[in-house]
């Protein structure tokens, strides 16, 4: 059964390849959603899979890419309400 993930991600996580970094990983694990920068700097996510592959999801988004620091991530679990069948990235 699929859940979803919904993160806002603080810290130097922008101009560093964090989507990138996002989208390699859920691509790499058979994930799926978006990920996006918002206008306050933070980076927003939505993930949809198996729980236990979002678990290790959610460390590899406290890790982010070598140039990111991640202050503070904050995890909203959901039942998904539309499934996704890709995972992109969104450019505002």
């Amino acid at each position: 059964m699929f859940s979803e993930i919904h993160c806002v991600v603080k810290g130097k996580v922008q101009c560093v390849g964090y989507r990138d970094f996002v989208e390699q990983y859920t691509k790499e694990n058979n994930l799926f959603g978006w990920v996006k920068n918002q206008d306050s700097g933070d980076v927003e996510v939505l993930i949809q899979g198996i729980p236990d592959e979002l678990k290790e999801c959610i460390e590899a988004l406290n890790r982010g890419p070598s140039l990111a620091l991640v202050d503070t991530l904050s995890v909203d679990w959901k039942t998904p309400e539309k499934l996704f069948d890709e995972f992109k990235i969104i450019v505002c």
